[in-house]
């Protein structure tokens, strides 16, 4: 925070709005490629305000089971809004446009007409290893949507991660939705807070309704300080960062007491074993050197390993030193 402020005429924000969140908002919108963006507090609420401004009178959306708009924001949809999500794909990241079609033509076939109003496809999948929707595959949905006069969201809180793994631009995949919502903390150290973006009529006078939600922080600019740094920056950390990964696990397969698979259509993360020595003792004697990793999952032993900038700390030969001199105390 004091290398963010310093040397700077930082003008602070009144009620969310103007000062360094305005320009925040500016630069995620450039980076986004939409034509305007509005600060958010949390992601869920982003979420909620796109769906339920995109729908209008078309009151189903259709999301993933595995989505967070649909198992983790508390059915606020329903509940605040009046929106009927209808959960495809169970058990999957991504969604097929067979699924899509059927549902549509469901709600439009009904005794009582009721249109599908927004599909909303989050990418990376949280709840599914952080895995990605394949971007042919979102071309066929959301050009189909087009069609049909459908309104799409992307639930993008991780998406930074996807031109690594995916080949596309993070603009090309904002592209094919009218509203896209990126996490300030998942990626660029915000203590919080989301952007949500869409293009200017969307975005203008959206603030009332983020007021009427509770989400107009006195003074959000504290909890945004540092992310325009680190946007500027990210993509190209996070190649290092994979970059430093790949060394280090060729280091530890060579020892041959580790073991690495990674997930086919994954994104940032890839799992760990360990053999000769129980896995949450190793994960101490890891912490007691300075190194985090999450604990083992109770059933299997697998460690869930999140890649990100962090291990740009050190050398991924140092850090492979570190794993192996673990394994005994």
């Amino acid at each position: 925070m004091d290398e963010a402020t310093k040397g700077r005429d930082l003008e602070p924000d009144n009620y969310s709005r103007g000062g360094l969140v305005a320009e925040l908002e500016r630069q995620f919108a450039q980076l986004l490629g939409k034509e305007a963006a509005m600060f958010v507090p949390t992601g869920t609420l982003a979420n909620h305000l796109a769906v339920r401004k995109l729908a209008g009178n078309d009151r189903r959306v259709l999301v993933q089971a595995e989505s967070h708009l649909y198992n983790d924001s508390g059915d606020c949809a329903d509940t605040l809004s009046g929106l009927n999500l209808i959960p495809l794909a169970q058990g999957r990241s991504a969604v097929e446009l067979v699924e899509v079609r059927h549902w549509v033509e469901r709600s439009a076939g009904g005794r009582v007409e009721t249109k599908v109003g927004v599909i909303s496809i989050e990418n990376p999948v949280r709840r599914n290893g952080h895995d990605m929707v394949d971007f042919g595959e979102l071309e066929r949905i959301c050009g189909y949507a087009r069609e049909q006069g459908i309104r799409l969201h992307l639930d993008g809180a991780r998406m930074f991660n996807l031109p690594f793994h995916s080949g596309r631009s993070v603009r090309e995949h904002a592209a094919l939705f009218d509203t896209v919502y990126v996490s300030l903390w998942k990626h660029f150290n915000g203590a919080s807070g989301a952007i949500l973006a869409g293009d200017a009529g969307f975005i203008d006078g959206l603030f009332h309704m983020r007021r009427m939600f509770g989400g107009a922080l006195p003074q959000a600019w504290p909890q945004v300080a540092v992310v325009g740094k680190y946007a500027e920056s990210y993509e190209e950390d996070y190649a290092k960062a994979w970059q430093a990964t790949d060394r280090l696990i060729a280091l530890l397969q060579a020892d041959g007491r580790f073991e690495v698979s990674k997930p086919p259509n994954g994104t940032s993360r890839f799992l760990l074993t360990v053999s000769g020595v129980a896995p949450d003792d190793w994960t101490a004697r890891l912490r007691r050197r300075g190194v985090i990793l999450p604990y083992a999952h109770p059933g299997s032993g697998v460690l869930a390993l999140q890649v990100n900038p962090t291990v740009l700390r050190t050398s991924p030969d140092a850090l492979a030193q570190i794993f192996i001199a673990s394994m005994k105390d």
